[in-house]
């Protein structure tokens, strides 16, 4: 269930920066969600879908062959087991369900690497809900195996060919279709954008955290030392982080996509790279240049390649309680073969960037107990790595 204690201001971040015409659409959610989305029934209701729908619990992996390779004790969160193949499912459920609690028959949403897109398409299919979902043309033509997919569970994807064709425009049409559709529920997929939005999505997310924890109790005996992250817009990192911030002796690490390389300007490393600002609806960290302007984003993963970060890591990052640093695209990249060579296990490309990190940094994590959030599985993202090998051994 959601944590309605949260927001809209998290520190100095967050905020409801929205136009006029979307305020009474924004109050009408935060005062579903604060009351419907708080009641037993619908908290009964979500968790019997999470449960019988979805597949919760997903397991804790004891990762032994990576572990002997790294040096550190590495368990998988595997979110890549969800239903869909990937976490976003979590909030896509739960929204779907408000939404359908408020009377909402049609669902906008965006994406970028796909998986929020067919989450959303899945929950819509389940609930007989009308889906229109935004996506840039770069990320439908290196995702394509998710169009089909959004396509196959009845949504109508809308690309967009303006601007850099990726997740910022898909949500910047988005909200665009929002003003204009004020009767249907426009369903963020990231823990960003103007409140509630950010609560509400990592209260769903949040499971992930509390399971983890559990089942790292309940399997090592003890809590781990760092759990890790990938960290797009933020859900799944501050779904898994939300388990543990209370305890002051485990280590939080978000990854950004430093992909090729923080002095090469071609990354989406919001706190490497960038400053606080404002984008789609609320106060963060961003990429942008002095005159305001959003600079170009790069990742060699869809939905890594966002120019903002969702304000609950901006202020785990001003009270110290999370660090953040960066993996790029060559890591990531190495990260998803090992993984796949060492475990059987094909991981996005997402999630590729906790692991490469890991990886990167395991002498500093020798007989360390690390947890990384596998957010999402593979399978979409094998055209785009070939792909980039075929050019590689040109």
């Amino acid at each position: 269930m959601t944590d309605g204690a949260r927001g809209p201001w998290f520190g100095e971040y967050g905020g409801a920066f929205a136009p006029e015409t979307l305020m009474a659409s924004l109050a009408e959610l935060e005062q579903a969600w604060c009351s419907v989305g708080q009641s037993a029934e619908f908290g009964a209701e979500l968790a019997g879908l999470l449960r019988d729908y979805a597949g919760r619990p997903t397991p804790m992996t004891h990762a032994r062959r990576l572990s002997r390779e790294v040096g550190c004790e590495v368990w998988l969160k595997r979110e890549d087991l969800l239903h869909t193949g990937a976490h976003k499912l979590n909030n896509a459920l739960g929204q779907a369900l408000l939404a359908k609690q408020m009377g909402k028959t049609r669902i906008l949403a965006e994406t970028g690497a796909g998986q929020h897109g067919v989450a959303t398409a899945t929950a819509c299919a389940l609930l007989g809900l009308e889906c229109v979902i935004y996506m840039g043309s770069v990320d439908a033509a290196r995702q394509r195996p998710n169009l089909l997919r959004m396509e196959l569970l009845g949504a109508r994807v809308e690309l967009v060919e303006h601007g850099q064709q990726t997740l910022k425009d898909a949500i910047n049409e988005a909200l665009r279709a929002w003003v204009s559709d004020p009767e249907a529920h426009y369903l963020l997929g990231s823990a960003l954008g103007p409140h509630p939005f950010p609560a509400l999505v990592a209260g769903f997310q949040q499971v992930i955290g509390q399971e983890a924890r559990q089942q790292i109790l309940a399997q090592a005996g003890e809590l781990p030392d760092t759990v890790v992250a990938c960290v797009g817009g933020g859900s799944n990192a501050i779904g898994i982080f939300r388990g543990f911030v209370d305890d002051e002796g485990v280590e939080l690490v978000g990854v950004e996509a430093g992909g090729a390389g923080i002095a090469s300007g071609q990354h989406a490393a919001r706190f490497q790279g960038g400053v606080p600002g404002v984008l789609h609806g609320c106060r963060t960290w961003l990429l942008q240049d002095g005159d305001g302007q959003i600079l170009p984003t790069h990742s060699v993963s869809a939905g890594l390649d966002y120019p903002a970060v969702g304000p609950e890591h901006a202020e785990l990052l001003a009270l110290g309680r999370a660090k953040y640093d960066t993996c790029d695209d060559d890591v990531a990249l190495s990260a998803f073969d090992s993984l796949a060579r060492l475990e059987g296990i094909i991981p996005a490309l997402e999630s590729s960037h906790a692991l490469g990190w890991v990886i990167e940094h395991g002498a500093e994590l020798q007989g360390r107990r690390v947890v990384i959030n596998l957010s999402g599985r593979g399978d979409k993202d094998l055209d785009s790595v070939f792909a980039l090998r075929g050019k590689e051994g040109q």
